[in-house]
């Protein structure tokens, strides 16, 4: 007697189904997918099968988990140029994505050394901090924080959380242009923290940029930091982009 074909296991045969499922389009990208408890309903096994279905998608690529809001299908990474006008509305448009900055926290207090030493401030000068996140299509994909002259922007905190862009608050506060000094770019894994705020796990990949920019006499108006979600965004070079002064490297 000719022996049966092997059966296909379970997990592989859900994974397969979902996989159907989003090459066909039933789920786009950054869509969740049903929980545990509902994929285990709907194939009749129990949640260990489903979860090793799921390990397989995400293996593949295809999904990712955020840590308390589900298994999510995977973005195309959004690509962010790092030009001397740059501006973060302005490019996630151009790539056909729905841009937001949500400000998390803002508060005025003395600058720190290398705060001071990038707007060129004296030690303790009376700065503006301002912490958000950055968003594409709803999804954040970076943390950021921003130091702004409190002297010469005075009314600045408060329009930038009503504008909910720097260039308009900028433009608002009397600098009608301005351009990226220089730009660093490190590599980090995400604290803690960060993996919470950007819903990923902690350790994985961040990409920081630092920076100046300056308005059109050179004088710094703003030293900014980001912290991008590496699998979310490709950062690319323009080829106008400035160096760093001297001192500042490229290596981390």
């Amino acid at each position: 007697m000719t022996p049966p074909p092997p059966r296909t296991p379970l997990w592989q045969s859900i994974a397969q189904a979902l996989h159907d499922d989003i090459s066909k389009g039933r789920y786009a990208p950054g869509d969740r997918l049903p929980t545990e408890a509902e994929l285990s309903a709907r194939f009749g096994v129990n949640r260990h099968t489903v979860r090793r279905g799921l390990a397989d998608l995400a293996q593949a690529g295809l999904t990712h988990a955020r840590r308390g809001a589900g298994v999510f299908v995977a973005q195309r990474p959004t690509d962010y140029p790092l030009g001397r006008r740059v501006r973060f509305h302005q490019s996630l448009r151009a790539a056909g994505r729905l841009p937001a900055r949500r400000v998390l926290a803002t508060e005025t207090r003395a600058a720190d050394r290398r705060e001071a030493e990038a707007l060129a401030l004296a030690p303790g000068t009376s700065v503006h901090c301002v912490d958000g996140e950055s968003l594409a299509d709803g999804q954040a994909i970076a943390l950021f924080r921003s130091i702004f002259p409190a002297a010469r922007f005075p009314e600045l905190p408060a329009s930038l959380a009503r504008q909910g862009s720097v260039t308009t608050a900028l433009a608002e506060a009397g600098v009608a242009d301005y351009t990226r000094a220089w730009t660093r770019i490190t590599a980090r894994p995400a604290n803690a923290t960060q993996a919470a705020q950007l819903r990923l796990r902690e350790g994985d990949p961040l990409l920081r940029t630092t920076s100046v920019n300056a308005d059109a006499q050179g004088r710094a108006v703003e030293f900014g930091r980001a912290w991008f979600a590496a699998d979310r965004v490709t950062l690319t070079l323009a080829e106008d982009d400035s160096a760093p002064p001297s001192g500042e490297n490229t290596a981390g």
